[in-house]
């Protein structure tokens, strides 16, 4: 990932979390890392555990950023938050969805849509 992409990423990230924020959700983890991957962020949305995956796009050429999470993703995501409830959940097995936050810049506008229970 080129300097630029990774910027605009990170960027996108903290956008998506503040929505999750103003939205009432409390973020628990951001950009947690393991040996198999990251995952953008981890949040609580009452009672559920939500696994939140970021996609920034600075232009609508190639598609939705929601559409860059494939099948593919999705199961890497899975495995993902398997291993961080591994890790964080102390032997419960919380009620958990999956998330996907998609980020469009556009010039000077920024859209932000959050897509409930994906996968």
């Amino acid at each position: 990932m080129t300097n630029t992409n990774q910027l605009v990423g990170r960027y996108g990230e903290r956008l998506a979390a503040r929505h999750l924020l103003a939205r009432g959700l409390v973020v628990l983890d951001r950009n947690w890392r393991c040996p198999s991957g990251e995952i953008d962020l981890v949040a609580r949305d009452g009672p559920l555990l939500v696994f939140v995956e970021v996609k920034t796009r600075r232009g609508g050429r190639f598609g939705t950023p929601a559409e860059a999470v494939d099948a593919r993703k999705a199961v890497r995501l899975r495995r993902l938050a398997a291993r961080w409830l591994a890790l964080h959940a102390g032997g419960r097995r919380p009620q958990v969805r999956f998330d996907v936050v998609s980020v469009l810049l556009g010039g000077r506008t920024v859209g932000v849509e959050h897509l409930r229970g994906v996968f």
